[in-house]
């Protein structure tokens, strides 16, 4: 990584920084995945917009038509809107709501994938390439043959690329097993174990499930699945995966609680194990998240609703200093700050 663009950005977002600092002054932006290429920051966001839709339910107020990408690369300014990347009428399997969406890159291209609900209303994968980080990109005609729901982020392990995916109630989690869809599952008592995000490895060619969904087993200290009714730990949506010191950390939203929490494995697939929680709930219903390195300081990127007076829909993307401490655990921040 170039030593001028490290100084710039440890300049621009302050040296150790303790407190958040918003990205954008007036621009609605969520669900920040954050990636390095080539030595720059690329953020690839759900794009939040006022919205006609007056029925809240199961998230239909987040009504997202298309993608921006987003770059920090000036300690002089905030972050760039790079423009329209990707949007709804350019994907020719999806109906609406592009919820948060993730990228990597492969070779000399960049795939971005993203969830959006079909044409029978139901939420699954799809992806779209570009040769620049910026797009434009282009949808491939069909959502990937074996996904479902929403929240798709990518982890490039040594060459090996896996998907993770899943998001409840709106996300339509709770409508699969074993990766069959139903509306007729029952809803999960408290003392059964809860529901868990999906991992598959992809093929080659970046655009196909290499294997089935599998669960990612969360466990708690005792060896147990997190339960049901456990909202303080449980996974809900928002998963995000980093590396650090050689072991796997899986982090995810709680949903009803609103926190930021995180388990540790030992591979990609688990089992991860619960540690704590990296974020308590921020001004608006919903957490989403990323977290990368620079030049070995680490970074949470997130959103809350401060800057639209509490509307969960038009949320606000921000950045902090996340530190670990000797244990390799991280150290919890306050989501109200």
């Amino acid at each position: 990584m170039g030593k001028a663009f490290v100084l710039s950005f440890m300049y621009a977002i302050g040296y150790a920084q303790e407190n958040p600092k918003y990205l954008f002054d007036d621009l609605y932006f969520a669900d920040p995945s954050t990636r390095i290429f080539d030595d720059k920051i690329y953020i690839y966001p759900s794009h939040d917009i006022q919205t006609d839709v007056k029925d809240a339910a199961n998230g239909a107020h987040f009504n997202m038509k298309d993608y921006h990408v987003l770059t920090l690369d000036n300690i002089n300014e905030k972050a760039k809107d790079n423009g329209v990347a990707l949007k709804l009428e350019d994907i020719p399997w999806a109906k609406q709501q592009l919820w948060a969406p993730d990228a990597v890159k492969k070779g000399n291209k960049y795939y971005l994938y993203f969830p959006a609900k079909d044409k029978d209303d139901l939420f699954k994968i799809g992806v779209a390439v570009s040769k620049s980080p910026t797009g434009p990109f282009k949808s491939e005609k069909n959502p990937i043959t074996g996904t479902y729901s929403i929240d798709p982020t990518v982890l490039d392990d040594q060459g090996k690329y896996y998907i993770y995916f899943g998001g409840l109630k709106g996300g339509q989690l709770q409508n699969y097993r074993n990766n069959q869809y139903s509306e007729n599952y029952p809803e999960l008592q408290k003392d059964e174990n809860a529901l868990l995000p999906k991992i598959a490895r992809l093929k080659d060619n970046m655009k196909e499930l290499a294997e089935a969904p599998k669960d990612v087993l969360i466990l708690d200290q005792n060896g147990n699945q997190l339960k049901s009714g456990d909202q303080h730990r449980r996974f809900f949506e928002g998963i995000w995966v980093h590396q650090y010191n050689n072991k796997y950390y899986l982090s995810y939203s709680t949903g009803e609680t609103h926190k930021l929490v995180y388990a540790i494995g030992d591979n990609p697939y688990g089992p991860f194990t619960f540690k704590g929680e990296i974020l308590t709930p921020v001004v608006g219903w919903t957490t989403h998240h990323s977290i990368v390195e620079v030049n070995k300081k680490w970074y949470l990127f997130y959103h809350d609703s401060k800057k639209s007076g509490g509307k969960s829909y038009l949320r606000s993307l921000k950045i902090r200093e996340l530190k670990y401490d000797e244990n390799g655990l991280i150290q919890t921040m306050n989501g109200q700050d």
